[in-house]
This record gives C-alpha cells, sequence and structure tokens, in this order.
C-alpha cells in the first residue's frame, strides 16, 4: 500500500495527540510530543489542524508533521517507522515541493528525531545543517524534593496572573489571556497543568506548562519563563523542580526539555533542577533557490 500524506482536520486532532503519546517512550528519541501540539493549540483549533500532517498506510499513521510556522516543520514517526525507507523518502519528497502543500519555497527548515531516516535523505538532497538544541532530561523514577516555594495550579480565574509572566518572560512576545483559554480547550490539555512560583510578596514570578503524554511516558516542559523583574532568585530552578514533581503526579516516566544551545542560561537552569543534557540535536535547513 502507498504512503498517502493527509490533513486530518479538527475531527481528526484527538487522533495524532493520541498517536503521539503512543510514540513516545523512554530511551526513544526526543520528538514532536503531545505537548508540542497542545502548545500550539494557543493559535486555536483551526490553526492547529491547518498546521498538522499525518502520512498514512492503510489507515495507520505512520508520522506526524506540525508547521510552526511556515517555515519549520516537526516530525515524529512510530517507533517501528523510524528507518523505514518508503515513509521516509515520501516525507521527503512531500517537504522538498511546495505544490504539495508543506513547506513554502525558499529557505525552510525540519526537525527530525535523532536516528530518522528522513534525515540522511535530506542531506542527500542537499539540505543543511542548522543551529544545535539542547535536549534534557530528568527521570521521575525517585521522589522529586520539594522546590521550596509557594506554587499553584493556575485555572480560568487565574488565566491573566499566567499570561501576565510569560509575556514579561520573553522578548517580544505576544502571549494573551485568549491564547491561554484557547490552549486550555484544546485536546492536549487534559493532561497538562500551568503553574506560577509565587514571591513572599504572593506576586507571580515564574510560569510553566507541563503535559503529560500518559502515564509511564515521557512529559514535557513548554514552555518555562521567569518574569524579567524578578531573575537572580533561583525561580527558573524552582519552577523546573516543581514541573518535575507535578509531572510524576500526572504518571510521568520522565521530564523532558528542548532549548536552543545558545541560550546557555537556559540550560544551566535546567540542569540545577535535576535534567540531565542529552545528544544535541540539530533542525536540517534548505536554502533559498
Amino acid at each position: 500500500m502507498a504512503i498517502e500524506m493527509g490533513r486530518p482536520g479538527i475531527d481528526g486532532l484527538g487522533d495524532v495527540v493520541r498517536v503521539l503519546g503512543e510514540w513516545q517512550y523512554d530511551g526513544g528519541p526526543v520528538q514532536l510530543h503531545p505537548g508540542d501540539v497542545g502548545w500550539f493549540w494557543r493559535f486555536g483549533v483551526d490553526r492547529t489542524a491547518e498546521a498538522t500532517r499525518t502520512w498514512s498506510r492503510a489507515g495507520e499513521v505512520l508520522a506526524v508533521g506540525l508547521l510552526d510556522g511556515a517555515e519549520l516543520l516537526r516530525l515524529a514517526f512510530a517507533p517501528e517507522a523510524l528507518r523505514e525507507e518508503e515513509l521516509a523518502q515520501q516525507v521527503v519528497d512531500d517537504v522538498s515541493a511546495p505544490e504539495r502543500g508543506v513547506l513554502l519555497d525558499g529557505r525552510v527548515y525540519v526537525e527530525a528525531p535523532m536516528g530518522a531516516l528522513v534525515q540522511d535523505l535530506l542531506f542527500k538532497d542537499g539540505w543543511g545543517s542548522g543551529e544545535p538544541w539542547t535536549l534534557l532530561r530528568r527521570d521521575l523514577g525517585a521522589p522529586v524534593p520539594d522546590p521550596g516555594v509557594r506554587v499553584e495550579v493556575i485555572g480560568p480565574e487565574r488565566a491573566h496572573e499566567w499570561a501576565a509572566v510569560l509575556r514579561a518572560s520573553f522578548d517580544g512576545s505576544t502571549f494573551t489571556d485568549e491564547r491561554w483559554h484557547a490552549m486550555a480547550a484544546g485536546a492536549p490539555y487534559g493532561d497538562a497543568r500551568c503553574l506560577v512560583v509565587r514571591d513572599e510578596q504572593g506576586e507571580a514570578v515564574a510560569a510553566v506548562t507541563v503535559w503529560s503524554a500518559g502515564e509511564g511516558k515521557p512529559g514535557l516542559i513548554e514552555p518555562m519563563g521567569v518574569h524579567r523583574a524578578h531573575r537572580g532568585h533561583g525561580y527558573g530552578r524552582a519552577i523546573t523542580v516543581a514541573a518535575a514533581r507535578a509531572l510524576q503526579e500526572l504518571g510521568s516516566s520522565s521530564v523532558i526539555v528542548c532549548c536552543p544551545s545558545s541560550n546557555v542560561g537556559a540550560v544551566a537552569t535546567y540542569q540545577s533542577a535535576g535534567l540531565q543534557q542529552l545528544n544535541e540535536r540539530r533542525d536540517l535547513y534548505r536554502n533559498a533557490s
């Protein structure tokens, strides 16, 4: 049977989230996670459906792609299909031809899990290696210590506080209360939590969202930020530890996070919270023609 690329539509997003969760496992490659789709859901269900692609054979989904913007496709593969030649070639053909409705012409990027055959084929086609990203992980089999700060789970009534901390954590952020509510309405958010850390005065100073992929599966941190006016007090480490505890309570086997290697401060913060650095990963890019 031939490999077919498709768009799941709004009604199919729940199945996409489900299979992405099934594909996550400790010891496997870090790849597109249900939480990545959940975080994208802040733009609404219509945009999330429009940004999602699937590759299937005989109705079985073997690969999922998320267009994280017009220039970046993020991929995940079923574990048994990571090195399948027919699938990899079809993905390469589809991402390389703008008329197929995946990536545009010009400089574009593909994020694929380490060890995926699609990486090898893109290299053969002349794609280059982009900037490095650092992958970090913490096993949750042992108890996670108390973070030593006041941590609060955020619901709809406090969404404005979480959104305000996030805006103050990232230069140029346009995150709004409405986007929080859109994210929280998404299918992946049923296995997610938004947390804030409060200082001694009760002010929210750091924010994080954690995403479970199900019992015994790796959980994801995306995003994590510390208010720019409250940095240097250990809040980044504290909320990362709080995130690990929250994922442990949700049944996750480990916590993973990915950040640009150039952001040495973030890498150091995650390491201080007990996450261990894994191999770096690089996106692949095609230069403008």
